[in-house]
């Protein structure tokens, strides 16, 4: 396939996964659809994407399963995103984007003290986030942590 392709597929799929992502309601239908989507972007994101994209494309798995309580997959992908970031040495708010994924997933999961150290982790993060709008994104959905 070509890179042109692969590219647009891996984008029409994350835009898509967003898309269901903000529904409030959701079929099971719907559900299974917004699944598969993240998984395919993250596939194609695989073969041409960089570090970048690919840690995003692992942040976006672990909210949607975060999103469809199951905290085994959404700590897995949290890590993934958080190991991503680290080792490509990716600007801090990627960093803190993986521990917000892994606190939602200890949140699920009913690890209080795992979300609060995740939350502790990533706010100590956002005084080097250099972007206004881009701290006070990760602030509002670290507010929404249940």
């Amino acid at each position: 396939m070509e890179e042109a392709t692969e590219r647009g597929l891996a984008k029409k799929l994350f835009n898509g996964t967003w898309d269901l992502l903000g529904k409030k309601r959701r079929s099971r239908d719907e559900a299974d659809e917004m699944l598969h989507m993240a998984h395919a972007s993250r596939y194609h994101w695989g073969v041409v994407g960089r570090p970048l994209n690919r840690s995003i494309a692992e942040w976006q798995l672990s909210r949607v399963y975060s999103e469809l309580g199951r905290s085994e997959p959404a700590t897995f992908h949290g890590r993934r995103a958080l190991e991503i970031a680290a080792r490509s040495r990716l600007a801090p708010f990627y960093v803190a984007y993986g521990h917000e994924a892994l606190a939602r997933a200890a949140a699920i999961r009913g690890d209080r003290t795992g979300r609060d150290s995740e939350i502790r982790r990533a706010r100590r993060i956002l005084p080097r986030i250099r972007g206004r709008d881009d701290r006070r994104m990760l602030e509002e959905d670290l507010d929404t942590i249940p």
